[in-house]
């Protein structure tokens, strides 16, 4: 192996040398010890002998506080050994009491069944007859009664869990003896999905709490800037935040390779990123390379390969989700065994299945959190290992401002994790599931889901949907709630089929997607083929597709118009007003483009319904002496507005937990509703989910910073870096670099929240 060839090559050689922007070498760090007041039992401690094992801080912490009685999320790094920290000390309650029963819940499949084999090996080696099983869509039906009436530890998802709420009546046994609730990768449960799991988590407390159970709960998740709000928002409940990491922890080197360095276009992301791979290949480097898509990731693997000899080619392979699980797991051993020396990887990978001690990662473009990129960075060097990581940013705004401020992207906090329980929709879908689930009083609907369930109660019942007995509300419709209630999903939208024209499925949409990328003459690619949609019938939800190999793509077309219903909070600077609030979307898909590469070739008219939905946003207004300047002055006020609205959609992801494709906008020189030149920024599901009201609270730090980016990127009149947006439907026309400087420079002038 040649770690430091490969660091001398990107650093010396041209044309490596030629995009590298940065380096940052972080020292390694010894571990911090751990102890116990009462020490773990013989079996437990002869366990750690075995290993070599020592209790590190976080980890003899974490054992302390639930022994105590406490709710915990643990906070600490990838690879710092959390998972010991809350294994051990389960393992010993379901020692001491043998009727003790523990769920613990992943966010996927293939991280459940990686965790069942460590799991059920080390409840082996302590003596704990723990009868462990997963137990989720895969599991066969005819094993499932023996699993809820035995296993003592069960592994699940959330999606499962929705599922099998209904039939709680069935988990009786362990259920009542329930004493902990592990939830591992918790930082994954944010925006609308985490927001549906609060509510699902609300439902599983609220039946535990009828058969008199009132477990632990333990969440395992990385750094995140509002760890006890996060906790308490996802679970209801108080925990302690064990954050005090003590794994050591190897020396990483950092290399920032930033293809834009030369000016705009000089060179693909994606083909760097594959020489680059190719060249950790061939000094014998084992890498694991993180695209941002199933297709890249194929790509990427495919043009490292072809720049190899055969034999170190045949070393290199891709790795997703979609592949069958028989195929991921051979791809895992490989390169656990060292047999692959090269991986490329979507995030299917970044969570912590266990793939072994790596020499570098290797990142194609921003993952869109600091979570994500320091899970991803953490996967190279673990325990005293040396490591190398390096960044190929893409031309975009968020990836471009960390590539010129590495101090942010090094020093920065992490993001807020936003989960919200004030969506009144999917509110409303979780009271009609725990209805389903038990009578549902209105007291223990204010108890579990807060004061404003009793509302939503009295609107669902009007709505035909529960109706009050004796003993509570009841669900009285059909089909099954928790059917009809989608985790992925806001309230009860319906859902769009896209078939194939002998009838099979390809995938499902809401609505609202797929009047964008389901219409007639929409290009679709599914599992790298590519399928025209023939027609969609709204009626009754189906799109149907043709395969068909096509050498072009489609872009919808696509009008908002927003009107304000509530302004709930405001603040104001210099004539400039900033409000948070409630508003209206109108929608309307007009047309579509067909683009061959990024050159537009032909525009398309649809005739298709708008959709209107009530969600949650915030908005700038300008002084109109101000824009008055402007004008007199003959510079471009609506390309101005609408480049500040795009480099702030863009940037918004470095202060809020979530992607710039959750968030929408519009600029308009004059709204009806403000009497003044206006830009929005929303969110884009109904009811929205909290990202807009914590972005009025952090606005100033998301100006500044989206200020800087623009009045410091290289380019003349705008670019990918700074002011456009591949979401634009407009064709980022019209557009003014230099009028969103100024725009920009008069938002600063509202000052930060109190």
């Amino acid at each position: 192996m040649s770690l430091d060839g490969l660091y001398r090559a990107l650093r010396e050689e041209a044309p490596f040398a030629d995009f590298v922007t940065h380096v940052e070498d972080v020292p390694a760090r010894a571990a911090v010890a751990g102890s116990l007041q009462v020490p773990l039992p013989p079996a437990f401690a002869a366990f750690l002998d075995r290993h070599g094992l020592t209790l590190r801080r976080h980890q003899a912490l974490s054992i302390e506080h639930l022994r105590a009685g406490d709710h915990i999320l643990i906070a600490t790094p990838t690879a710092s050994g959390k998972t010991l920290g809350f294994n051990l000390p389960v393992l010993e309650r379901l020692a001491s009491d043998p009727d003790a029963t523990a769920l613990y819940i992943y966010p996927t499949k293939a991280l459940a069944q990686d965790q069942f084999a460590h799991l059920t090996a080390l409840a082996a080696e302590v003596g704990v007859t723990a009868r462990a099983a997963v137990y989720d869509g895969d599991t066969p039906s005819g094993r499932r009664p023996g699993i809820r009436e035995t296993s003592r530890l069960i592994l699940t998802n959330f999606y499962m869990l929705h599922q099998t709420l209904p039939w709680a009546h069935q988990w009786e046994r362990f259920f009542r003896h329930l004493a902990f609730v592990v939830i591992d990768e918790a930082h994954t449960y944010r925006g609308v999905f985490g927001s549906n799991v609060a509510l699902l988590i609300r439902r599983l407390r609220r039946l535990l709490a009828l058969y008199g159970a009132d477990p632990r709960f333990v969440l395992a998740s990385a750094t995140i800037a509002n760890p006890e709000e996060f906790f308490q928002r996802l679970t209801g409940l108080t925990p302690v935040i064990v954050d005090q990491d003590g794994s050591a922890r190897g020396r990483k080197r950092y290399v920032f390779y930033n293809p834009e360095a030369l000016g705009p276009n000089m060179a693909s992301p994606h083909q760097e990123t594959a020489r680059i791979l190719a060249r950790a290949v061939s000094e014998d480097v084992q890498t694991l390379c993180f695209a941002v898509s199933r297709q890249l990731a194929e790509l990427v693997a495919r043009w490292a390969r072809e720049s190899l000899p055969p034999a170190l080619a045949a070393r290199v392979s891709p790795y997703r989700a979609g592949y069958l699980p028989r195929e991921r797991r051979e791809l895992e051993a490989g390169l656990r065994q060292g047999e692959i020396r090269g991986m490329v990887s979507t995030n299917a990978l970044e969570v912590g299945i266990d793939i072994g001690s790596l020499d570098a990662v290797l990142m194609s473009g921003f993952p869109g959190t600091m979570i994500s990129a320091r899970q991803q960075a953490g996967r190279a060097g673990r325990g005293e290992d040396e490591s190398l990581v390096v960044w190929v940013p893409f031309a975009d705004q968020l990836d471009q401002y960390l590539a010129r401020h590495p101090e942010t992207f090094f020093g920065r906090p992490h993001e807020h994790a936003i989960v919200d329980l004030a969506n009144p929709y999917i509110l409303a879908g979780h009271l009609l599931c725990a209805a389903a689930e038990r009578p549902l009083s209105v007291d223990e609907a204010v108890r579990f889901f807060g004061p404003p369930a009793a509302a939503h109660l009295q609107s669902l019942e009007h709505q035909g949907l529960i109706r009050l007995t004796s003993r509570g509300y009841v669900y009285q419709s059909h089909p099954a709630a928790s059917q009809v209630v989608s985790l992925d999903a806001t309230g009860l939208q319906p859902t769009v089929k896209v078939m194939t024209e002998d009838e099979t499925l390809l995938e499902t949409m809401d609505w609202k997607k797929a009047l964008e990328e389901a219409h007639p003459g929409a290009v679709l690619l599914h599992r790298a083929d590519t399928y025209v949609v023939s027609s969609l019938d709204l009626d009754h939800y189906v799109a149907t597709a043709r395969k068909q190999a096509v050498d072009y793509w489609t872009d919808p077309v696509k009008l908002v118009d927003i009107h304000i219903l509530d302004e709930r909070r405001a603040r104001d600077g210099n004539g400039v007003r900033l409000a948070f609030g409630e508003i209206e979307v109108t929608e309307q898909i007009t047309g579509y483009k067909t683009r061959v590469f990024d050159q537009m070739v032909a525009l398309n008219a649809l005739n298709l319904p708008s959709v209107t939905y009530r969600t949650m946003g915030m908005w700038f207004t300008l002084p109109e002496a101000f824009v008055r300047e402007l004008r007199l002055r003959h510079r471009n006020v609506p390309g101005g507005l609408h480049g500040s609205e795009h480099a702030m959609i863009g940037l918004m992801p470095l202060t809020v937990l979530c992607d710039r494709w959750d968030l929408g906008g519009l600029s308009v020189p004059l709204h009806p509703d403000t009497g003044a030149a206006t830009v929005f920024v929303h969110e884009g599901v109904e009811g929205g989910i909290g990202l807009t009201e914590k972005g009025f609270e952090l606005a100033a730090e998301i100006v500044r910073a989206t200020y800087d980016l623009v009045r410091t990127c290289p380019c003349d009149v705008g670019c990918p870096s700074c002011v456009y947006s591949p979401k634009c439907s407009n064709d980022n026309l019209p557009m003014d670099k230099a009028v969103a400087i100024e725009v920009l420079g008069r938002f600063m002038d509202v000052p930060p929240a109190p």
